[in-house]
């Protein structure tokens, strides 16, 4: 009986201790900022001072460089259709340049429920479900992307534990003081582990971004990646 009952603690503990790795294995895999929208400068992009997309980080770096302004942190916002035109909501200044997408479709945009990322005027930060989701002109900057990672503090019921589906992915969630903290693996990691990162660090409310294609620049963490091909980008600047 002894001998049986300290098998299974073995076990347990081994379990534990796997568990364990596994989370920091995967901490130590991702790049992430927090951003307070109350008091930083943070702002979603999508074209130049020429109607064009920006395209690449390193092209936003270069705008906002004309603004006498320091780009400290950019990230691919959404997902975007051939043309570069963002797919689903986008409000950028308080002009609504794309709708709100409610349909139903292939891909992970359409893994519903999908979600919005927005920012009010007075820098309050939100994540929605679309379904819940309310136009106001008090909304800033908006973008809608999918599939939420996170709703109500859940994990996203379409989520497999130990899924073998793997990518590079980039998301937000919402932390309860109200600061965003945008994040993207360095390598391959599933849906369900990505959505539990947020989770672990106490969001309700977490949107994933886009997948294999993303980039992030962070150079205050040595993180540098300024190429890129998107639609929208969201960045935080501080003036130079």
């Amino acid at each position: 009986m002894k001998r049986t009952i300290l098998s299974l603690i073995l076990v347990l503990l081994t379990a534990i201790a796997v568990a364990i790795i596994h989370k920091h294995a995967i901490d130590d895999d991702m790049v992430s900022y927090t951003v307070d929208p109350a008091v930083q400068d943070l702002r979603f992009y999508w074209k130049d001072e020429n109607g064009q997309p920006l395209g690449s980080i390193q092209r936003l770096k270069d705008l906002v460089s004309k603004e006498h302004r320091k780009l400290v942190f950019a990230m691919n916002g959404g997902m975007f259709k051939p043309d570069q035109s963002p797919v689903g909501l986008f409000i950028m200044q308080h002009v609504m340049e794309t709708p709100l997408d409610t349909s139903s479709g292939n891909g992970n945009f359409y893994l519903k429920p999908n979600g919005v990322l927005y920012i009010t005027k007075d820098g309050k930060a939100g994540i929605s479900v679309t379904p819940a989701f309310k136009y106001s002109k008090q909304i800033k900057f908006a973008t809608q992307s999918g599939p939420m990672l996170l709703i109500d503090g859940d994990i996203h019921p379409a989520f497999k534990k130990g899924s073998a589906n793997v990518n590079v992915r980039n998301g937000v969630g919402l932390l309860p003081d109200g600061k965003l903290v945008f994040a993207m693996s360095k390598s391959g990691i599933n849906f369900y582990d990505f959505a539990d990162y947020f989770k672990r660090l106490g969001c309700k409310q977490a949107l994933y971004l886009d997948g294999f294609v993303s980039r992030t620049y962070l150079p205050a963490q040595h993180w540098v990646q300024a190429d890129g091909n998107f639609g929208v980008i969201i960045g935080v600047t501080e003036s130079e």
